[in-house]
This record gives structure tokens, C-alpha cells and sequence, in this order.
């Protein structure tokens, strides 16, 4: 089984490290990480600048450009990050805290209550990870 932190891909780390400055607000992102991990994302957006800035243009135009909320520069800072986290140490640290936040997340511990008066009923609900878990209607045996 592979492990879950070396699972992490450039693009997914990028987005956790830099999705404080893409979200509408720090309200969204309250309501899907912990103080805990936010204060995680700081550190792994910090550890992302100081590893990229002064090494590529791209890369401090694509940080500049992500502090102000430009979701599109993720996608250049991952491409960067890609090549970076070729360094056995670095990417142990980046995947490490990475691995941290996605830990933190706030899990959506809701019920579902339905309420079925005959016919066809679904009921679904959208996981964190766009997994739909749907609830029916069955009747075994019965016809």
C-alpha cells in the first residue's frame, strides 16, 4: 500500500499551501481546515517561497500573483514545486506538512434524515472528496 505523504502531488500541495489567498475569505477555509492546519498552511507556503523565490522568474511573479488571489498561478508554482520536490529532503518536509494539513481537515459529520411517503426516494449527500453516498428506497423480497 503506498504511503499517504508520498502520495501528495506538486498540484495538491500547491492548492493547500496557497488556497488561504484563493478561498473567499478566511470564513470558507474555517469551515474546512482547523486553526491548527491553517497556522500548517503558513508554514508550508513559507517553506514553498523560500525554496522558489529568486529561482525563476515565474516563480515570484506566480507567488506575487497568488498572495492577491490569481488561482491560476497555483498551476505555475505547482510546475515549479514539481521539479523541486525531486530533492529527497525537501520534499519530505513539504510532503510532511502537507500530509499534516489534509489530517486537520474538519470532517462533515452530518446526518441525513428522509422523510419517504411512498414512490422513489433518493437521498444523497456529496462527500469532501466528491464521492456521493446515495440512500434508497429497497424492499427485499417484497413486491
Amino acid at each position: 500500500m503506498t504511503d499517504p505523504i508520498t502520495t501528495l502531488t506538486a498540484s495538491a500541495i500547491a492548492t493547500l499551501a496557497f488556497q488561504e489567498f484563493v478561498k473567499s475569505g478566511a470564513g470558507e477555509l474555517a469551515k474546512k481546515f482547523t486553526a491548527e492546519a491553517i497556522s500548517k498552511m503558513g508554514q508550508l507556503r513559507e517553506l514553498i517561497w523560500n525554496r522558489l523565490a529568486g529561482k525563476h522568474p515565474a516563480a515570484d511573479a506566480a507567488i506575487e500573483k497568488a498572495k492577491a488571489g490569481d488561482s491560476e498561478s497555483i498551476n505555475t508554482i505547482a510546475k515549479l514545486l514539481d521539479v523541486e520536490l525531486l530533492d529527497n529532503d525537501f520534499a519530505g518536509q513539504v510532503r510532511a506538512i502537507a500530509h499534516e494539513i489534509t489530517l486537520l481537515q474538519i470532517e462533515d459529520n452530518s446526518s441525513m434524515n428522509q422523510t419517504n411517503y411512498g414512490g422513489t426516494n433518493y437521498q444523497t449527500k456529496t462527500g469532501a472528496n466528491n464521492t456521493n453516498f446515495f440512500g434508497g428506497d429497497h424492499k427485499h423480497g417484497q413486491q
